[in-house]
């Protein structure tokens, strides 16, 4: 079971036109984040409908309406089912196929969303670059200050000792996160829930950690894009029953030269200390040493300015993904 259903409920809606599904949605109440934030708020999620602006209203409204009857008085979304996993909707960046854990759909859900009374609560922002050969030579000699320090480390996360290291991945993501805007700490089995779905296509060597002291301080976290290999397998793991679209994968899976950096932060503790510039130099050498020509990262939250900096040094801002809100 998906563990937001620990603290969180939701009730699900599908739209049907002539006895065919033609629309869903999900109405989400997470408990967490009505604790943190605001008792007022439900959250919408799953969304999906065909290109017809009335079927998109409709969805909007049963969900508004559910989470009406439960005392909310505004709704944010899409969130598939918390802001620590994908959300938004894609408005700009439809030149460049979709990538592994971001949101990717058609390009009239923004005017459908906005039709049906929703505006823009906050915008996400995504980028892509070429892998250098060398990092920017300002990030190097921040990442060299850093390195001056006897007690400063960058390793590689210990597979043999994973389940530790999984608890120092939450430790530090709830801690580099806590003061971002609409944040819930993630819980032990969220990241468990995560980290199944990632272990088949983990590659140690692009799970790094920064320790200060022997104890971990930051982490940074990056896969090779799986959605170069599930597009070769054309929607279908057999054909006539034989594994055609699963052999398709893994050939596939081989020539993967797009990679993904999925989250990083510094604890508050430790910052000011150059940890984020030694390991973003560190995995720039690595995805060049490794054969990877081209990365992106985000989604992260507009405003976020610790980030962003660091983003827009290294690459290009190509894709915008927008959270909805809208007074029920």
């Amino acid at each position: 079971m998906n563990p937001f259903f620990e603290f969180g409920e939701a009730e699900l809606f599908v739209a049907y036109r002539d006895g065919r599904p033609v629309g869903r949605v999900a109405a989400l109440i997470n408990h967490r984040h009505n604790e943190l934030h605001d008792p007022d708020v439900g959250f919408f999620g799953l969304f999906d409908v065909v290109d017809d602006e009335a079927v998109a209203r409709r969805l909007v409204e049963a969900a508004a309406d559910w989470l009406r009857t439960r005392g909310k008085q505004a709704m944010l979304g899409p969130t598939n089912f918390t802001v620590n996993q994908e959300c938004g909707v894609l408005v700009d960046g439809y030149d460049r196929e979709q990538s592994f854990l971001t949101p990717y759909n058609p390009r009239y859900y923004p005017a459908h969303l906005e039709s049906a009374g929703l505006t823009k609560a906050k915008d996400f922002w995504g980028w892509h670059g070429p892998v250098p050969s060398e990092p920017p030579a300002g990030m190097c000699r921040a990442a060299q200050w850093a390195a001056r320090r006897p007690s400063v480390r960058v390793r590689t996360v210990r597979m043999r000792d994973f389940s530790a290291e999984l608890r120092t991945f939450q430790d530090i993501y709830n801690a580099a996160w806590a003061d971002n805007w609409g944040f819930t700490p993630m819980t032990s089995r969220q990241v468990a829930y995560l980290t199944r779905q990632l272990r088949p296509v983990v590659r140690p060597q692009l799970l790094l950690v920064a320790e200060v002291d022997g104890a971990a301080a930051g982490m940074l976290l990056a896969v090779p894009d799986i959605c170069v290999a599930l597009r070769a397998a054309e929607g279908r793991l057999t054909h006539r029953g034989l594994p055609l679209g699963l052999l398709r994968m893994r050939r596939a899976a081989r020539r993967i030269t797009h990679v993904r950096v999925l989250a990083g932060g510094v604890h508050p503790k430790h910052r000011r200390l150059g940890l984020d510039a030694l390991m973003y130099t560190e995995m720039m050498r690595t995805f060049y040493r490794l054969g990877y020509q081209t990365f992106e990262a985000g989604p992260t939250l507009e405003g976020n300015l610790a980030i962003t900096r660091v983003a827009d040094r290294v690459a290009t801002r190509t894709r915008t993904y927008r959270l909805y809100c809208e007074d029920i």
